[in-house]
């Protein structure tokens, strides 16, 4: 039988990605996974989901979104409306889609070694319905060599040949939760192919509906490039957690600190201390870089070290709010803590890595007992398989009962003001306090000296 050249593969799908026919397909409907998915869907390209969650499918295919990034009403009208996406649990229908975007999670071990299972398998699903003339865009984050040692390897077991019968590439996810200004759409994206072929798609695709694509020479560039980005950081923010801990010490504030240096026009980037690092990029990153670095050799000092300062933090927290129940006339085992904030940032629903659960999984190791949050976007948090109480509403009553109230995270809405005038002490992790904190004695501020 006479094979169809490798030109005809790349030329019939760079045709269909420019008459806008081509069946788009997105392993893995998170974060990163579904704004993608809704965006081609947006732009009127047929686009299948798939994830393991039934729910997540269940909930899609009602038109429900659950991603907060996500218009509801757009979401809705791209499956109801428009049906210009599916959802489905079933890999099969990936035989369908002439470009597969695989996004799913990249976590690490208890000892912190990377764990690339969930791309793995999604390669191995991929590789059953694999047909001349496929792209394959790996999104997840991870150590260089990826795309090409592990995902490449899988689907060429086919018999298919990468950049003549298929074509495979790396583009990282950028995305930040929360942020209503930079979106999939606007935001510019890195596109690393196996071949310049797979380059060449890889950017076509993408540009159909972001605005900046940005062609690199090799996958593990545009791997790497990923993790320099947010071990950039992990590292500058190390920095100031450890300067926030000196500060601590000599009774300097280090918010007027950082703020001061922010006046320099040139050579200074502000970032800000806090209790620690959460979500799912920066606090993992360096941990899958320096796993990488040791199979040549090679030990990340300074970026694992960085990790560790920003692990740390939680830890001084827990101090802090211990130091500010001996001041009290109460037994630690019957202190109230409440944790104003669970999610990782400010103003998301997002609890991955979060550092206020280590500092509630740290005080009730110590044995207080009586630690409660409050977070509008968290309903539920669990820390050792129990639920911690909460409250759907922050009332000063419910304030004034707790003898220490520490802001994990600074969301805007929260009430500043009355949450500092009920209660005893605040402490302060992420200087929401700041337009009040000369009227009130009642604060102690994270860096800036007790």
């Amino acid at each position: 039988m006479k094979k169809t050249s490798s030109v005809n593969h790349a030329a019939v799908l760079e045709q269909r990605i420019a008459d806008r026919t081509v069946v788009v397909g997105v392993i893995g409907l998170g974060y990163v996974g579904l704004p993608l998915a809704v965006e081609f869907a947006s732009h009127g390209i047929r686009t299948i989901g798939i994830d393991v969650s039934a729910d997540k499918v269940k909930s899609l295919r009602s038109g429900k979104n659950y991603i907060q990034d996500l218009d509801d009403a757009v979401v809705e009208r791209v499956i109801r409306k428009d049906k210009k996406l599916t959802a489905t649990t079933d890999f099969a229908e990936l035989s369908e889609c002439d470009v597969i975007y695989i996004c799913v999670p990249t976590p690490f071990t208890p000892n912190k070694d990377p764990d690339i299972s969930h791309i793995v398998d999604s390669a191995r699903e991929t590789a059953k319905v694999l047909r001349n003339g496929q792209l394959i865009i790996l999104k997840s984050t991870t150590f260089p060599g990826t795309t090409t040692k592990y995902v490449q390897p899988i689907l060429d077991a086919t018999g298919k040949r990468c950049g003549t019968d298929y074509f495979l590439a790396f583009s990282p996810e950028r995305i930040d939760p929360g942020n209503k200004t930079w979106t999939t759409k606007n935001t510019p994206v890195v596109v690393g192919g196996v071949t310049p072929t797979c380059t060449r798609l890889a950017v076509a695709i993408n540009k159909g509906i972001i605005t900046t694509v940005v062609p690199v020479s090799s996958p593990s560039v545009a791997e790497m490039e990923k993790l320099l980005e947010n071990i950039f950081r992990s590292v500058n923010i190390a920095l100031v957690n450890e300067l926030a801990q000196l500060c601590d010490r000599i009774g300097v504030n280090i918010w007027e600190v950082v703020e001061a240096a922010s006046t320099k026009p040139f050579g200074f980037m502000p970032f800000y201390p806090g209790p620690g690092i959460g979500g799912h990029c920066i606090l993992i990153d360096p941990y899958y870089l320096s796993w990488m670095a040791r199979e040549v050799d090679f030990v990340t000092n300074f970026i694992t070290l960085a990790a560790e300062v920003n692990e740390s933090m939680p830890f001084y927290v827990r101090s802090m709010i211990e130091r500010e129940i001996a001041r009290q006339p109460i037994a630690l085992a019957k202190a109230k803590i409440l944790l104003l904030g669970m999610a990782f940032k400010k103003d998301v629903d997002d609890l991955r890595h979060s550092p206020a659960l280590k500092v509630a999984e740290l005080l009730i190791e110590d044995g207080i007992k009586n630690v409660h949050y409050f977070d509008p976007y968290i309903p539920t948090v669990e820390v050792h398989g129990k639920k911690l109480a909460s409250k759907k509403t922050l009332t000063a009553d419910y304030v004034r009962s707790f003898d220490v109230v520490v802001i994990t995270t600074d969301h805007s809405d929260f009430d500043i003001a009355m949450i500092c005038k009920n209660s005893k002490v605040v402490i302060d992790t992420r200087n929401a306090t700041k337009k009040i904190r000369t009227s009130r004695k009642n604060i102690v501020l994270l860096g800036e000296g007790a």
